[in-house]
């Protein structure tokens, strides 16, 4: 099987001057990705062309939709640099998701346009649902996490009727583990900063355990970053994120010593070395934070 490379390839596509300099862009789908790639290329039914065009276009379209996500929702008067970067996102996620249209249309895979077509409406769908539920006061931080990880699932699972039966369990098991990994790494990312945090995991787990004091000052979005990190280290938010990297981590550990194929368990095991390295820079940079 060739090497994974799908993060290179996509950066012809993702890799703009102007988007860098003015707006900080969410990272790529890496874990999942690399998941998704080893196993289409363990099924008859994909093959490896097709394997590394469909994980590309699925990269794609998830750094779309987190990208729209990313956007900083206060209001600023035009003109400024926050309304640039939230003008840029706009246009950024449309650009990215765009590209899956034509990267399947231009090697005939009509059929894919449609299944991702539908994963993206049932995404769109669930991102609904949970936003009513946050407007409405109505998750807990673990529900919110929850929630987030089946999101970011949803694009892959589309993946798993072209994956071999006898593998499609373990591949259903690591992706949600991977998932969390992911998703607890976006939290830890968003958590290092007051405004970014505002409705994420740290954020719902701060209200959990706050004073009515903190509450107000946390629903009017009237804290400094030093008074938010005080309010995360009471309510430990990071190592809570880290215990459910660390959690992941053991059970996909546990999953691969049940792999008996030589060639699956190496290419797992190289996809889980990739997520270590990206824990070490996130928990790095959480402590710094």
């Amino acid at each position: 099987m060739k090497p994974y490379r799908i993060p290179q390839l996509a950066k012809p596509y993702t890799d703009y001057d102007m988007i860098q300099r003015h707006a900080e862009l969410p990272p790529f789908s890496d874990g999942r990705g690399h998941l998704l790639y080893i196993f289409l290329n363990h099924s008859s039914s994909a093959g490896p062309q097709n394997g590394e065009l469909f994980t590309l276009v699925t990269g794609l379209v998830q750094l779309g939709l987190d990208t729209h996500e990313s956007i900083d929702r206060s209001q600023d008067e035009p003109g400024d640099d926050p309304m640039r970067s939230r003008q840029l996102k706009v246009l950024a996620g449309d650009y990215f998701s765009s590209w899956f249209y034509h990267l399947l249309a231009k090697r005939g895979q009509i059929e894919m346009v449609g299944v991702l077509s539908t994963a993206i409406a049932d995404f769109n769908v669930m991102k609904s649902h949970l936003y009513s539920k946050m407007k409405g006061m109505l998750l807990s931080a673990e529900q919110y996490l929850r929630h987030t990880v089946q999101l970011n699932m949803r694009l892959f699972l589309s993946f798993t009727p072209m994956i071999e039966d006898s593998l499609a369990e373990l591949w259903e098991m690591l992706l949600a583990e991977f998932s969390q990994c992911e998703t607890a790494l976006l939290e830890l990312r968003r958590g290092s900063d007051a405004g970014s945090a505002t409705q994420g995991y740290c954020y719902w787990k701060v209200l959990e355990t706050s004073t009515e004091d903190e509450r107000r000052l946390l629903l009017e979005q009237d804290l400094d970053l030093k008074d938010w990190k005080k309010l995360k280290l009471k309510s430990k938010c990071d190592s809570l994120l880290m215990d459910k990297l660390h959690g992941s981590l053991q059970s996909i550990q546990g999953l691969l010593q049940g792999v008996k194929d030589e060639n699956l368990i190496s290419e797992l095991s190289a996809a889980l070395d990739r997520l270590l390295l990206q824990m070490k820079i996130s928990g790095q940079a959480a402590v710094e934070g």
